[in-house]
């Protein structure tokens, strides 16, 4: 394939990547399989490959928009997800009833932002699908957006900042090559799982 990123810096320093992130963050609290992680890690990625060859600024991703504009799109996503599960009615109580696992997810949820404890919705955010599950139960259970949204802020933000990290830094560390975007990939999935299995852990 391609021996290093040089070559995408342009493609992805483009200014519509910055509104194809962040459609593919937004929309992914409702498909979680969108790859929305991987095409922010490969933007960050090209940000060190174009600074690397000394393109001038613009025809490379900027950092700070980056994570702005996935940050963004993660709430902007939460609160649409919120919503439509605040109007759902009975139909989502019920199917929430009927699973075990959601109806324990909602108990630990509500607990947590009763308390003000909301880091279960920042580990949510890490974990496969977890972001999808917490804006909807907080939706569903009526809670208070001023409960829950400022830790929505929180966790998009981290997530968007860990990612674009992950593409920055490790195409320093490894090298502008593809072997650098599969290992910060794979950080990000490791990072992921480990919120899962903390979440699983977590006593009700």
């Amino acid at each position: 394939m391609f021996e290093n990123m040089g070559a995408w810096a342009l493609l992805l320093g483009a200014p519509w990547i910055y509104a194809l992130i962040a459609l593919s963050v937004l929309l992914d609290v409702f498909l979680p399989v969108l790859p929305s992680g991987v095409l922010v890690i490969t933007a960050a990625t090209a940000a060190a490959a174009g600074s690397a060859t000394g393109r001038v600024p613009h025809d490379v991703p900027d950092i700070l928009a980056l994570i702005l504009s996935a940050a963004t799109a993660s709430v902007l996503g939460d609160l649409a997800a919120y919503r439509l599960a605040w109007r759902g009615g009975e139909r989502l109580d019920r199917a929430i009833s009927r699973s075990r696992r959601l109806t324990t997810a909602q108990e630990r949820l509500g607990g947590a932002l009763a308390q003000g404890g909301g880091a279960l919705v920042v580990l949510a955010r890490f974990a496969p699908a977890g972001r999808s599950v917490v804006s909807l139960i907080a939706g569903a259970a009526h809670r208070r957006a001023r409960d829950f949204l400022p830790w929505s802020a929180l966790a998009g933000l981290s997530w968007a900042a860990y990612s674009v990290a992950l593409g920055y830094f490790g195409a320093h560390w490894l090298g502008t090559t593809w072997l650098a975007t599969g290992v910060s990939v794979l950080a990000l999935f490791g990072a992921g799982a480990g919120a899962a299995y903390v979440m699983r852990r977590r006593p009700a």
